[in-house]
């Protein structure tokens, strides 16, 4: 059985009973030369496709069907030997290692055809470019809106940590004002008491009597504690007020003589046209002014300018800010262009007796006063400071109704509206 088989394969691929090709073509030479270039230059395109399909598909190895390539790869290989076998055997009639390759060339090529068929459908499923383009359109737009979702979600926990923040500083303004009332309303009457008491031994001494002298410094003293008293009860929302009806701007215009004075130059006036009337205790809004007129000249050791200005607050503006009610108001601010405050100093520039000043200089009762003061007339104040920025303080103060009675300075020459 194995002679056999041998025997039948040597018969295969005997070749002394055959004749090269070039015979066939009679060995003329622009014919073999014609066949023997053009058959080279198919081998080597032959092979040099696989390398290249090879090479791409080696290095993308995300392209889709991948091993189709190969299969293609190893067709157009097998073809480019055929040609090669073609050049051969125009000298040498080896046809039976031709028919070998040609016989694996078709086994490729049916191989090759029978995948591509099955690959058909699935690939002409393949999204096409336009299709792409919109999915990518649509992924890009989409993007986009998660972006601007982000970006709005940020905004509103950055204003829902604000309107935290400004709370929790309002409940911890109201704690403070609470033991500072209480503190100064049972101090005030103790006052009451020694100032009352050092009063009448005053009185019953003769003029000439070496003890007037140290009962007076006590009285001065004690009538220094109560005016301190005063500005704590202001801050603890607790001194008598008598809220009038009045123009700001008549009132900063009356008193800009003694801004000029504090300031020691005139300031900077930017006066609304037509501000709503306030409901305020007058001489409490002219000592506010005046004491947010001195920090701000303190602040300015350089020199510098302060402006005071005026503008009306509708309610729908007035309800964006949390510590105000859903009314008209008028505010009134004052600005500085001095050193400003860093984070630390302003989340406490409120607090009574908190002071940046040395001792000695303040007693960290002034901008305590005038929160207190603007609480309890039914407004706010807040204060905007950077460092190197200067600092703006800001009176929200409540319109007056017209039922409230005037208050004689509304029967003043206008202030002037900017100076």
């Amino acid at each position: 059985m194995v002679d056999a088989v041998f025997e039948s394969l040597a018969a295969f691929l005997d070749r002394g009973s055959l004749n090269p090709h070039g015979i066939c073509l009679l060995w003329r030479p622009e014919l073999i030369w014609t066949h023997v270039v053009s058959d080279l230059v198919i081998a080597i395109a032959y092979f040099t496709i696989p390398a290249a399909l090879g090479s791409f598909v080696t290095r993308r190895r995300d392209v889709a069907f991948g091993w189709m390539v190969w299969a293609f790869a190893l067709f157009i290989l097998a073809c480019g030997t055929t040609h090669l076998f073609a050049i051969w055997t125009l000298w040498v009639p080896d046809y039976a290692a031709e028919a070998v390759v040609k016989a694996i060339t078709a086994l490729a090529s049916l191989v090759t055809a029978c995948l591509l068929w099955r690959l058909l459908p699935r690939a002409l499923a393949l999204p096409s470019p336009a299709q792409l383009r919109r999915a990518n359109a649509a992924l890009v737009a989409r993007v986009a809106e998660r972006d601007a979702a982000l970006a709005a979600l940020r905004d509103a926990v950055a204003e829902r940590d604000r309107a935290e923040a400004m709370l929790r500083q309002t409940q911890t303004m109201e704690a403070i004002g609470a033991l500072t009332g209480g503190v100064a309303h049972d101090f005030n009457t103790l006052l009451g008491i020694v100032i009352g008491n050092l009063d009448r031994i005053a009185r019953l001494l003769p003029a000439d009597s070496p003890a007037q002298r140290p009962v007076r410094n006590g009285l001065a003293g004690a009538e220094r504690a109560a005016a301190l008293v005063q500005k704590m009860l202001a801050f603890a929302r607790r001194q008598p007020l008598q809220p009038v009806r009045l123009d700001p701007n008549r009132l900063i215009g009356d008193l800009s003589a003694l801004l000029r004075d504090a300031l020691q130059a005139a300031p900077a006036l930017d006066l609304a046209a037509d501000p709503w009337p306030v409901r305020v205790d007058a001489d409490q809004l002219e000592g506010a002014l005046l004491n947010l007129a001195v920090n701000a000249r303190d602040a300015m050791p350089a020199g510098g300018t302060v402006t005071i200005r005026t503008r009306n607050l509708p309610a729908a503006e007035a309800a964006a800010i949390p510590a105000l009610a859903a009314t008209d108001h008028v505010v009134v601010s004052v600005s500085d262009t001095g050193c400003g405050m860093e984070a630390d100093t302003l989340a406490r520039a409120f607090e009574p007796f908190f002071t940046t000043k040395g001792v000695g200089q303040g007693t960290g009762l002034g901008l305590s006063q005038v929160f207190g003061f603007a609480k309890q007339s039914g407004g706010h104040a807040e204060i905007e400071s950077r460092p190197g920025a200067g600092t703006t303080v800001r009176l929200y103060l409540p319109r007056a109704p017209r039922s409230l009675a005037r208050d004689s300075r509304l029967d003043a020459a206008p202030a002037p509206r900017f100076a």
